[in-house]
């Protein structure tokens, strides 16, 4: 029954992203916001929506170590996985910009997580925590992002975004809203099933929170991202692909997690050091790879979902 309501679940968090972007883009349109914006920030919201449910819920539950472990292997997940299946699908072509802003932003950002996260060796107590400080240390580098991307939206003359204004229904007001509403209540209602079904199974089958949310809860949560960059990469707009785990990783760390700890602090495990760890590492072989040739081979793509398997094996015998 657990599996169940874990995979209804996901079912409902998925939908619910979809129809709250759905909802807020046509809202967006109807007032005349420009499309670009709306990709860089309804959209990228809307393809993290499923990890802010769980990971706040979790908050709001004590379940910190499903909070943390979610964002972290969701990150992971992106930067290897889905970069890595888009770079196989078709090979990625870097602009100069993600190289430059998007990617340096990225690697700050988990830095700036390891060092929030590592109290134990650097502040001398007794515990590793995010606490609501810290919390709102990660949300004032996510307003400076967030300002970062409505300057680039309306300053950039190229748009180049996944949901371009052409593709968006227009639609009344109050149908737009209660699409969103509705969609919001989708991932209310699927963050609880998934935290509360994964605790169980978590419990049933020895394994820890942490481990739950690096694997199963993190695969889960990250299907929105997986599927949009999949269809980018078939379309020929492989550089989506990329900005979308980017976009994604930086709004798992600098919101959610923000938003988290302010709610409830978490405590972070010395295992999950390592993992914020490998986040970083993974993400400065991907910046490597983009730099180098300022494209995503084949081969490269086939090496990172190799990396991700490793880690994946790695966390499950570390158990």
């Amino acid at each position: 029954m657990n599996y169940l309501l874990l995979l209804l679940g996901f079912v409902f968090l998925i939908k619910g992203a979809d129809f709250f972007v759905d909802g807020a883009s046509s809202i967006s349109k109807k007032l005349k916001i420009p499309p670009m914006l709306i990709g860089l920030t309804i959209v990228a919201f809307g393809t993290s929506a499923p990890e802010a449910a769980v990971s706040i819920n979790a908050s709001l539950n004590n379940s910190n170590e499903i909070a943390l472990g979610n964002i972290i292997g969701s990150n992971v997940f992106n930067i290897l996985l889905v970069v890595g299946v888009a770079s196989i699908i078709k090979p990625i072509n870097i602009k100069i910009k993600t190289i430059l802003k998007e990617f340096p932003f990225m690697i700050l950002a988990t830095i700036v997580l390891f060092i929030l996260g590592n109290d134990i060796a650097l502040q001398g107590n007794q515990l590793n925590q995010l606490s609501p400080g810290d919390g709102l240390i990660l949300l004032c580098i996510f307003g400076v992002f967030l300002y970062y991307l409505v300057e680039m939206a309306f300053l950039t003359k190229e748009v180049e975004i996944e949901n371009d204004s052409n593709d968006i229904k227009e639609q009344s007001i109050l149908k737009s809203s209660i699409i969103g509403i509705v969609g919001v209540a989708g991932i209310i209602i699927g963050s609880n099933f998934v935290v509360e079904s994964s605790s169980i199974i978590a419990i049933q089958l020895g394994m820890s929170e942490t481990l739950v949310g690096l694997t199963i809860i993190a695969i889960g949560t990250s299907l929105p991202e997986l599927v949009t960059s999949i269809v980018a990469a078939y379309k020929g707009e492989s550089d989506i692909a990329l900005g979308n785990a980017i976009g994604s990783n930086l709004f798992n760390v600098l919101f959610i997690l923000g938003v988290s700890s302010v709610i409830n602090p978490i405590m972070v495990d010395s295992k999950m050091l390592f993992d914020i760890l490998f986040l970083l590492g993974a993400t400065f072989i991907a910046y490597i790879i983009a730099t180098t040739k300022k494209t995503s081979s084949r081969f490269e793509g086939v090496f990172l979902i190799f990396l991700y398997i490793t880690y994946m094996i790695f966390i499950i015998i570390r158990n």
